[in-house]
């Protein structure tokens, strides 16, 4: 198998800057990644023509979901539109023929039982029509947090597993967030399909803070704090598609990519 290696770029045109990068896969947001707006195509001549063009260029596309999304709060002001915006993303990420919708495990408040947020989780995947799956990602910080520490990320696959969408839900791996949240890195894919069955996607982050921070600072590769080594061997054990999103645009990306391609030989 091939590893695609590629970055998180433009929305727009994202096959512009996959060509300059000689990517074989790319990330985009479909709209702004902080707002509540219907998730829209950006691609000047829309869905269909995004998805036909990255076929015939051999470019797999994944779509990051807005960071607002939190379907496992108990605030029903954020976990209704939350199910309702992940929802959208989907069914626009179909249109334009991506590999699934990437989308942060969320949390619950401090003073609150994490058991609901697991539970809620479940409603929202129970609800969901999945044309492509979503790859629930573990996240840097927060005690609460659904998908940042091994147990919370099982308890939340526990909650899961006797949906009937279980078989369209990934994960993906972020080395940042795994180094912030406390996970050691070595080994981490083995006991992460250990819970999940699976990794669908890696983002490939280096930090700019220490393990265990719980800060999501992404640097670029060699130049954090993770362990660079153990990154790669996480990219190496994994064999999924794997995304950048380091600081910078097109020529920063293009020095992460010789670097890991460099160590991956």
């Amino acid at each position: 198998m091939t590893l695609r290696l590629g970055a998180h770029v433009d929305s727009v045109n994202p096959l512009a800057e996959a060509a300059a990068l000689d990517a074989g896969v790319v990330q985009v947001f479909l709209g702004d990644p902080q707002s509540w707006k219907k998730p829209a195509t950006l691609y000047p001549d829309g869905a269909a023509a995004l998805q036909e063009a990255a076929a015939a260029a051999d470019v797999v596309l994944v779509v990051h979901a807005p960071y607002t999304l939190n379907v496992a709060s108990t605030n029903n002001r954020i976990r209704i539109p939350s199910r309702k915006l992940l929802q959208q993303t989907v069914d626009e990420a179909a249109a334009i023929g991506a590999l699934g919708v990437i989308v942060h495990g969320g949390h619950v408040t401090a003073d609150e039982d994490p058991a609901v947020g697991f539970a809620n989780w479940r409603k929202a995947v129970d609800g969901l029509k999945l044309p492509v799956p979503i790859f629930i990602e573990n996240t840097a910080g927060g005690n609460n947090a659904m998908a940042r520490h091994l147990e919370a990320i099982e308890r939340l696959w526990e909650a899961l597993a006797g949906s009937d969408n279980i078989d369209r839900v990934g994960f993906c791996l972020d080395t940042c967030h795994a180094h912030a949240a406390g996970l050691e890195l070595d080994g981490l894919v083995g006991r992460m399909t250990a819970i999940t069955g699976r990794i669908d996607v890696v983002h490939c982050n280096d930090s700019r803070d220490e393990a265990g921070s719980g800060a999501d600072r992404h640097a670029n590769l060699g130049e954090g704090l993770a362990d660079g080594d153990a990154i790669v061997r996480i990219v190496t054990e994994a064999q999924a598609p794997t995304i950048l999103e380091t600081p910078g645009g097109i020529a920063e990306h293009a020095a992460d990519l010789a670097w890991l391609q460099a160590r991956l030989g």
